[in-house]
């Protein structure tokens, strides 16, 4: 897949988003991709995953587990699972920390692939690391439908997306859509 044909995906389903964006890392962006509209159809979600899938087979990395953040990456990580015939889990916030819950676990030197909706920081994404080093798992790569930072983010392992570029993203207090005047909305929320 492209990355023009995705980004025409997220656009033919409304999940292409212009305004003034209070997105989750608390920054400011006038864009927004909201993945959740294209991956409410399992087909669109499956054929999404089979092309990231494609990706981790073609650099011969092998996968025991996939986790993946909830919320948003709960879907296309389930849909990766299916697709590299791997177990597919995920984290969640707890008291502000980010853990496994729900009795999943991942033993010692299983190789696991982070999946991802959207990464803008990578600060979830890294969360999401950070927290199976304990347990010794082995994070092989991180995927991620779209990748709003244009590969800036280091996770120290391969990392693939199916669309990539940079849209910027502002602090609060630096942003140029709040000064003038303009009131940022969280996606999501939105009716």
């Amino acid at each position: 897949m492209r990355q023009g044909e995705l980004k025409g995906l997220f656009e033919k389903n409304g999940a292409l988003l212009s305004g003034h964006f209070k997105l989750s890392s608390g920054l400011h962006s006038d864009t927004y991709f909201q993945a959740a509209l294209i991956l409410q159809y399992p087909i669109e979600a499956a054929r999404l995953a089979e092309e990231l899938a494609k990706r981790i087979e073609e650099n011969n990395i092998k996968t025991d587990v996939v986790v993946s953040p909830a919320l948003g990456g709960v879907i296309i990580g389930h849909e990766m699972g299916r697709a590299l015939n791997a177990r597919a889990i995920f984290t969640e916030r707890v008291d502000g920390k980010v853990s496994l819950r729900r009795g999943f676990s991942i033993n010692k030197g299983e190789k696991v692939l982070v999946v991802e909706d959207v990464i803008t920081t990578g600060l979830s994404t890294k969360e999401v690391i950070d927290s199976l080093k304990p347990v010794g798992a082995e994070v092989v790569a991180v995927v991620s439908l779209v990748d709003r930072s244009a590969g800036k983010v280091d996770f120290g392992v391969p990392r693939f997306s199916l669309l990539s570029l940079e849209v910027k993203s502002f602090k609060e207090d630096e942003c140029p859509i709040c000064k003038a005047g303009s009131i940022a909305v969280k996606p999501g929320s939105r009716k």
